[in-house]
């Protein structure tokens, strides 16, 4: 399984990809929000979306799993 990680902890503002989309790395995915900054998570892998793990609203650590690949 490959994995897009937060790189800092904040919240989720928008999920730009759903369940089964095609992912290149580099691609932006979704936006999250950390110290009033809005920050884009950018794709460090490409693989199929199999799974959104933190949805909008949601509070993620950093190093924690928001997307997952295959």
């Amino acid at each position: 399984m490959k994995a897009i990680k937060s790189e800092m902890a904040g919240t989720v503002l928008e999920v730009k990809v759903a369940v089964g989309a095609d992912v290149k790395s580099g691609q932006e995915v979704a936006v999250m929000e950390s110290m009033k900054m809005e920050v884009p998570i950018v794709a460090t892998v490409s693989g199929k979306v199999t799974k959104v793990a933190k949805q909008v609203g949601e509070f993620a650590n950093a190093g924690e799993t928001l997307f997952e690949l295959s």
